[in-house]
């Protein structure tokens, strides 16, 4: 045959190399997004200091002078320290010493105590907005603009008092409609711009940017954002007061020897006084309270510098402070930031978080004053949202009053929150805060509390949700149990939200497992089932059932008694779609088991086709999440567990089919390739598992793809004789394949699926080896056999598409490397050396072939078929053009009369012509292919006329 004897010789690395995209190199100069920021410091001259250089500056000629720097001589002394020091010692000195000192600083607190850090995540997600948000801030801020500095004195002097005066009063900029994502971007970008002012010695730009975030706390307009916006801003406060502390603590080492730990303030040198000192003056001649307040907040544990009772003195002055704050909201939260860096600096010093608190229980009321009640209108927020605005700061406030308090503080507290009308806000917070074993003994106390509240400031059920959480971590007393659960389920069970409702039942499960019988927990299962079935509202609860079910299966075992199948099919689902890890727990495995065991025996003759894929994807789901690690041979043994246990359902099986074959290629992946004896054997059992499981499914190109994909896992594995039986299985089930198939409940015919099969199939068999015994290309030549045979429908031209891909097999078969390999599986091109037998077997399957494709094309001649035929003819052109030596005269002629042939009958696509022709002549171009400008001339482009 001209074809295959005259096959193209192909070099796939170069056609590869040819085909890539132009690449383009980029110049990024000195500036790349990922490099990484280097600061230094450099010498201190006096009355003409240079800045320090960085990654992000564009000048070291220019800088922004540092706030405290002497106006007079311009040696202040953290200028004095910088050039002092020697920068790389200095680092590594102060790296140890704080890690130390960090270590001491959050062992202040026992473990027991929740960081604000734990509560931040919480409150960003909860509280946000769809609304427009606006940021006010200093203009030269936002441009970038940089003051210059001059080498006199009293230039100086004037530009210093410029910039302290434009601390406050500068040029302002105010950034309008910005949503909550590129308002927190802004916010992340101000955090940024600090560290690069402090890195650059910056310190007047570092505190007009604490300054200007401090001032974004008054602003209200958007009230259901406040508690992320204080988030946000604290963090860059946090910030601000640790840089601070450092540079402090940084100008105390001596001789480069670090100070103690528990250091004294007599053992702090002058110069890092008289900074610290400089601060705390500069921040108190900032105007408006509100970031007088949260400046100084932020740089409280500089006060250790200065004197041993600075903080016990600092931390009244600022609780009396926050009462000039009139927005109640405003109030409250930095009430809470006060107690924050309280607990870090001085957990010891309860009596002012005490009095923080009172003094907040005093202008309780102002939350429902006529200012607030306004401002909630003009805003259009209702009264129950806006009181949920204050939960994360009362709670904070709270706890850390609560932390390891005397009982008598405790009762003192919630007697002064019963006085109060309208307390639901309170007493929620005070069942959030409070230890557990305190809030279950007072149980009924509480219960009563809840039940005088007014409902329409804060719902009752989030209060029942609240006094359940504390139930699951400590008891009540015993004769109240029956009692506190009664009185809750009543206010539950009213819930018309479901959403409420299931939040507050998945906290009330637990309570009643721990000390009912199965009766009790069933009945509240029940209730959880009738609520949430309705109008599918479980599909958005699932975390909150997932939740239920697993506090089910930690306290009971028997769930025969609990469930009916409807109640195992809802939460089944829950659980598998929300467990993001893998288990092999027992407990889980074997409740889970029992589950899905009882869902598989519910299947009957009459169970319609919808249930059984709903089944079917829920035992499904178990089954990917069940992980026995690098025990490979316990998983197989789960896999056949499972098979016995869900024979009926068949695409449970395929699951367990594909679970198998990714278990072998796992096992692949561990030994790289080069199985051991034992690894070998385990392969081959999963093998064996596919080859059994295959014939019992019923679809015929489920079992043919699987057939397929099994041989290739396999192949892959080395398992020669194991795959060639599953191509042989693909092969003899070809016949079998119907004219007709359902998909989606509708018949259709079935060339389409079969020519796709086929072509993954050809793609295979390029690198299957052939056996020994069975000669050259048997499983090719089994393959044409049933092609040939199949009865094709009269009007498809599928047999003929499927005869030329198996030109392209033959073509990529005849090359002396094949484009891709299995690795250590030796194929046919390392088996023959491109043999002159082999060879010559593969040009008589081309002769066939190609016989075969003029043949249909004959016959094709009919008017009514012509279209058709012009169609094929350019298909099989494409091929000898892809795959052909076209230096050969008469497959050159063959390839001129098909193109002529695909034209004759004006029904060929002018356009896919001219592209053809002119992609002929491009690749005429290369000098390999120079015989295609002969070619080009050859095929004249005819009109339809």
């Amino acid at each position: 045959s001209f074809f295959s004897r005259h096959a193209r010789s192909r070099n796939y690395v170069s056609e590869s190399e040819v085909s890539k995209l132009e690449s383009i190199p980029l110049d990024f100069g000195d500036y790349h997004p990922l490099k990484p920021i280097t600061v230094t410091e450099s010498k201190t001259k006096k009355l003409n200091r240079k800045g320090s250089t960085s990654s992000t500056s564009s000048s070291s000629s220019s800088s922004m002078m540092d706030p405290l720097s002497s106006v007079l001589d311009g040696t202040d002394p953290l200028s004095l320290f910088a050039a002092a020091a020697d920068p790389v010692t200095t680092t590594a000195t102060m790296d140890t010493t704080r890690k130390k000192r960090d270590k001491d600083d959050s062992s202040a607190v026992g473990s027991d105590f929740e960081p604000w850090s734990s509560k931040r995540g919480e409150i960003l997600a909860r509280y946000t907005t769809t609304e427009k948000l606006s940021i006010k801030s200093n203009i030269q801020f936002f441009t970038g603009k940089a003051t210059t500095t001059g080498s006199a004195v009293s230039e100086k002097v004037r530009t210093r008092l410029e910039e302290l005066d434009d601390l406050e009063e500068g040029s302002q900029k105010e950034l309008l409609n910005l949503t909550q994502q590129d308002y927190m971007n802004r916010i992340e970008e101000l955090n940024q711009s600090l560290k690069d002012a402090w890195s650059s010695d910056q310190k007047v730009k570092a505190l007009k940017i604490v300054i200007q975030c401090s001032k974004l706390l008054s602003d209200t307009t958007v009230i259901q954002f406040y508690p992320s916006k204080f988030v946000l801003i604290t963090d860059i406060l946090d910030t601000f007061g640790k840089l601070v502390y450092e540079r402090i603590l940084s100008m105390c080492v001596d001789s480069r020897v670090s100070l103690p730990d528990n250091f004294s303030p007599e053992s702090v040198n002058d110069t890092a006084k008289e900074t610290c000192l400089n601060w705390f003056f500069k921040i108190a001649s900032i105007r408006e309270l509100i970031p007088r307040f949260y400046v100084e907040a932020a740089i409280l544990k500089c006060n250790k510098f200065l004197s041993k009772t600075g903080i016990s003195e600092c931390l009244p002055r600022l609780t009396s402070m926050i009462r000039g704050i009139g927005d109640p909201l405003v109030a409250v939260y930095a009430r809470a930031y006060l107690c924050r860096v309280g607990m870090e600096v001085a957990p010891q010093l309860k009596e002012s978080l005490n009095k923080n608190f009172f003094d907040f229980l005093l202008t309780f009321k102002q939350i429902h004053g006529d200012t607030v009640q306004n401002q909630l209108v003009v805003q259009c927020v209702e009264i129950p949202l806006y009181l949920t605005l204050y939960s994360p700061a009362i709670d904070w406030i709270l706890q850390c009053i609560a932390y390891r308090a005397p009982e008598v503080l405790l009762t003192e507290m919630m007697e002064r929150c019963k006085k109060l009308g309208n307390n639901a806000l309170l007493l929620n917070s005070v069942m959030s805060a409070f230890r557990a074993e305190f809030i279950a003994a007072r149980s009924m106390d509480f219960i009563g509390m809840i039940k005088e509240c007014d409902e329409s400031g804060f719902p009752k059920h989030l209060l029942f949700r609240s006094l359940g959480l504390n139930l699951a971590l400590a008891d009540p007393p015993e004769n109240d149990r029956l009692q506190i659960l009664n009185e809750a389920w009543k206010v539950i069970t009213k819930l018309k939200n479901p959403q409420d409702y299931i939040n507050c039942a998945e906290v009330w499960v637990e309570y009643t497992c721990r000390h009912f019988t199965k009766r009790e927990v069933n009945t509240v299962l029940a209730d959880v089932i009738k609520h949430m079935t309705p109008d599918r509202a479980f599909e958005d609860a699932y975390p909150q059932l997932q939740s239920i079910i697993q506090k089910v299966i930690t306290y009971i075992y028997d769930f025969s008694l609990l469930f009916s199948v409807r109640f195992f099919i809802a939460f089944s689902k829950t659980f598998y779609r929300h467990q993001q890890e893998s288990t092999k727990d027992p407990v889980i495995l074997n409740a889970l088991l029992h589950i899905c065991k009882t869902m598989h025996d519910s299947v009957n003759a009459l169970t319609l086709e919808d249930e059984k894929r709903m089944l079917a994807a829920l035992i499904n789901g178990f089954i990917k999440m069940v992980s026995f690690g690098r025990d490979f041979e316990q998983q197989l043994s789960f896999y056949v567990e499972a098979r016995s246990m869900f024979c009926n359902l068949e695409p449970v099986l395929v699951q367990l089919i594909h679970s198998v074959n990714q278990l072998a290629m796992e096992t692949r992946k561990v030994m790289k390739g080069n199985h051991s004896r034992k690894t070998a054997a385990f392969v081959r059992a999963c093998v064996a598992f596919c080859f059994i499981t295959i014939p019992s499914l019923s679809g015929i190109f489920t079992r043919l793809n699987l057939y397929l994909h099994s041989g290739q896992v396999a192949l892959a594995n080395q398992c020669l004789s194991q795959a060639d039986a599953f191509f042989k299985a693909a092969v003899s089930l070809v016949p079998e394949v119907p004219k007709m198939i359902s998909v989606d409940g509708k018949m259709r015919p079935s060339d389409a699926f079969l020519l796709e099969f086929l072509c993954n199939f050809f793609s295979t068999l390029l690198v299957v080896p052939d056996h020994p015994e069975q000669g050259v290309l048997f499983l090719v030549r089994g393959l044409l056999n049933v092609i040939q045979d199949y009865t094709w429908e009269d009007n498809s031209d599928d047999k003929v598409r499927i005869y030329t891909n198996v030109l392209h097999l033959l073509s990529a078969m005849t090359q002396e490397a094949y484009i891709y390999h299995v690795d250590k599986v030796d194929s046919n091109d390392t088996l023959y050396g491109g043999d002159s037998k082999f060879l010559a077997e593969v040009n008589k399957l081309c002769e066939t072939v190609i016989a075969q494709i003029l043949d249909h094309l004959k016959t094709l001649g009919k008017e009514e078929t012509l279209k058709r035929q012009s169609q094929l003819a350019l298909y099989f052109f494409n091929t000898i053009l892809a795959h052909g030596d076209l230096r050969n005269n008469k497959l050159n002629q063959l390839s001129v009369n098909l193109w002529n042939l695909a034209q004759k009958h004006g029904f060929a696509d002018t356009k896919t012509m001219v592209k053809t022709l002119e992609y002929i002549k491009r690749q005429s171009k290369q000098p390999a292919m120079s015989h295609f400008t002969d070619l080009a001339l050859r095929l004249p482009l005819q009109s339809r006329t």
